[in-house]
């Protein structure tokens, strides 16, 4: 029973940033709704070092969790390779077609940003090696 509140706070603490939907459609409908901008990123997560460095050094830095959570829907296409971390079949098929159409030299980390009208206003096309504070006003 230890672990049950330790369980819980991981689970409010998601909650209260996450703002992972599970399409791009829904992420830009979900900007629109909340008159945000959506940065959309690929990702090797088990693979590839730069997409894990860009998650750990920007996505989930506490400067940048904050400005998402007021300013940014937050949406990730993930191209894992090992089994363990597999997605669902629904997930890797929407992955798959939003490379197609987004990504289709296989850049790892591309990330892009989008108005809440869906339209592309930047992209990145390697790790950012701004400071998280640069980037976010790049962002804004």
């Amino acid at each position: 029973m230890k672990t049950f509140p330790v369980i819980l706070f991981i689970l409010l603490s998601y909650s209260t940033y996450s703002q992972q939907t599970a399409t791009l459609d829904q992420s830009i409908s979900k900007a629109k709704e909340e008159h945000k901008k959506v940065l959309f990123f690929f990702s090797g997560s088990d693979w590839c070092s730069p997409c894990v460095r860009f998650k750990k050094n920007f996505i989930e830095n506490p400067s940048f969790k904050e400005f998402a959570t007021n300013n940014l829907v937050v949406f990730n296409a993930d191209f894992p390779k090992q089994k363990k971390n597999a997605l669902s079949k629904e997930q890797t098929l929407e992955n798959e077609k939003l490379a197609e159409k987004f990504n289709p030299k296989g850049i790892f980390p591309l990330i892009i940003l989008i108005n809440e009208n869906g339209t592309i206003i930047k992209r990145w096309e390697e790790l950012p090696s701004k400071t998280i504070d640069e980037f976010i006003n790049e962002i804004k």
